[in-house]
């Protein structure tokens, strides 16, 4: 058996501004993607995932992001497919399996998800897990790493856009290609 290595993406930022831009960066890489792709997003609490999410929202002609914090699960509609964007934090693994996330990868539509690791069975094909750590007190660490055809894919065009200062706001991104 052929073990295909992840592909992998190393980003920092150094401020919020730049986080967006990652964000839109992320969101306009999206657009050309089959539209059923799972983003899970790890990080500790204020270390951005809601931030890049509003850069990738942005970037797909949603206006307004709002943290999915007390309501679960925000959807939202583009011309093509849906968005569905979750956040687990207040959830015990067991109540996740409840809101049927698997669902949204039988439609046309990006999820992302907030605290993926209480999910105890999430996607293992078409993710891009990207972990968000905090490297001072505006800058971030973006690990993003992906499995499948269209994640690959799109990590691959994410590396190019950011490599030849084709993002919203290269100046804030630093990257550290493996």
């Amino acid at each position: 058996m052929i073990c295909k290595k992840h592909q992998t993406l190393s980003v920092k930022t150094s401020s919020e501004e730049a986080s967006i831009a990652l964000g839109q960066a992320i969101g306009t890489t999206l657009t050309g993607a089959a539209p059923v792709l799972t983003v899970l997003l790890f990080g500790e609490l204020g270390a951005g995932k809601t931030t890049l999410v509003r850069g990738i929202g942005c970037a797909l002609g949603i206006t307004r992001v709002r943290s999915p914090s007390f309501t679960l699960v925000n959807e939202y509609h583009t011309g093509r497919f849906s968005i569905a964007h979750a956040d687990l934090y207040r959830l015990e693994p067991g109540e996740v399996e409840d809101l049927g996330l698997e669902e949204y990868n039988e439609a046309p539509c990006i999820l992302l998800v907030e605290w993926p690791e209480r999910w105890e069975n999430p996607p293992t094909s078409e993710v891009l897990k990207i972990f968000i750590n905090a490297a001072g007190e505006n800058e971030r660490v973006f690990d993003i790493s992906s499995t499948g055809e269209t994640a690959d894919s799109v990590l691959k065009n994410l590396k190019e856009a950011i490599a030849n200062g084709k993002t919203h706001s290269s100046p804030g991104l630093q990257l550290a290609l493996d």
